[in-house]
């Protein structure tokens, strides 16, 4: 059971499962008697002495949800430096892609709710893509997946998520504290100090990033992006040395993100009651923007910047893949869920019975869940099965 245990945590369809796994079991409690006890959970205790909303969901979504952050400012130094992202003639092809995931999403729900002013803080909540899912859904696919392929979906999903941490630094900020800030710039200083002077330590750089992220939460930006900039500013490689502070890191903290954190995330943040809620709400603008955004406008905006990229000669498509695999990749990119709903909370708030925020998660889940499926079946028609038939001959 143990060696069954250990393959299964080692699929790269692992993650994804459990995250389904976590959502069903929220918007199962959610919708049951087990409701109050959820909520309960969730919002204790209720408040703070100042009135400061420091309950549990805070803690996982202003606190763990740092850590994941940090890990993808790992992640970005890491493909920036030596992966995918290391050369223009690299990045440049699922940058491009990425732009387009963005740009598209946000015009079409903003279309779909010109009417609607309430709506419009949501605008971002359909530009991003779940890496997790996105991958999970790849590796049920298995051998028929070009390497080539699974790079660009990739680097297009780090990019995005890059993308979406931008926007949350520039448009979802509050009540902006000047000395909170210059107390984070200290931190900065302090952190680039270390990497002059080739400190190797990781966790004095957590020590640090503890520091920076407790300045950033005072300051008014969300505090998870003092994960982002404390994973940047981790150095890579030391001069004469072999090792590197931010791999270490990174392989430490990946299992922690991806096996509890996230899962945590989706279970403490997926639990969407559809009690009181009339049908025609169901389709109401809110939700109807956002699946849009992530089902037509995530693959459609990919596809259109990709297309003009490689006739305009400003980048190529990766080697072995053709603009088909591009296309049924596109259509995986509207799995938003993590950061989608990250961005919702930001948006809308996270309080008990907020109906704008449960309909901004209908719009993500069921956007998510159709284009899971959708690509799924799309890249099961384009991708060639030569190659297992192959192996599976030898």
């Amino acid at each position: 059971m143990t060696a069954f245990i250990r393959r299964w945590l080692t699929h790269e369809a692992s993650s994804g499962v459990l995250l389904i796994v976590a959502a069903l079991a929220a918007l199962i409690m959610a919708n049951s008697p087990a409701r109050l006890t959820y909520d309960a959970a969730l919002y204790f205790p209720q408040a703070g002495a100042h009135g400061a909303s420091l309950n549990l969901l805070a803690f996982i979504n202003d606190g763990l949800m740092a850590l994941f952050f940090l890990l993808i400012g790992l992640e970005v130094k890491r493909e920036l430096l030596q992966g995918a992202l290391a050369s223009r003639a690299q990045a440049a092809f699922p940058a491009i892609a990425a732009l387009g995931g963005m740009i598209a999403p946000a015009i079409l729900f903003m279309l779909v709710n010109r009417s609607a002013p309430a709506n419009h803080a949501g605008w971002a909540i359909p530009t991003a893509t779940d890496i997790a899912f996105a991958v999970g859904v790849l590796a049920l696919l298995g051998k028929r997946v070009p390497a080539s392929l699974k790079a660009f979906l990739l680097a297009l999903a780090i990019i995005d998520d890059l993308g979406a941490i931008i926007i949350i630094a520039l448009f979802y900020n509050h009540n902006l504290s000047l000395a909170a800030l210059a107390g984070a710039g200290v931190m900065i200083a302090i952190m680039l100090l270390m990497n002059r002077r080739n400190i190797s330590h990781p966790g004095l750089y957590l020590l640090a990033g503890v520091a920076l992220w407790g300045c950033v939460l005072l300051s008014g930006i969300h505090a998870t992006l003092a994960g982002v900039i404390a994973g940047g500013l981790i150095p890579l490689s030391l001069p004469g040395r072999a090792y590197s502070p931010a791999l270490v890191l990174e392989h430490r903290l990946q299992p922690w993100v991806i096996y509890l954190i996230l899962p945590l995330f989706a279970f403490a943040n997926a639990g969407v009651s559809l009690q009181g809620l009339k049908p025609a709400s169901l389709l109401s603008l809110l939700p109807a923007g956002i699946a849009a955004g992530l089902i037509l406008g995530k693959p459609v905006g990919i596809m259109i910047f990709c297309y003009l990229s490689v006739r305009l000669r400003m980048a190529r498509l990766p080697d072995g893949v053709i603009m088909g695999q591009i296309a049924a990749a596109a259509v995986l990119c509207g799995i938003g869920f993590t950061m989608s709903i990250f961005i919702a909370g930001l948006a809308f708030g996270t309080g008990a019975g907020n109906e704008q925020l449960t309909l901004a998660k209908l719009g993500i889940l069921s956007g998510s869940a159709i284009s899971a499926i959708a690509g799924y079946l799309v890249l099961r028609r384009v991708l060639p099965v030569s190659a297992v038939l192959v192996r599976g001959d030898e």
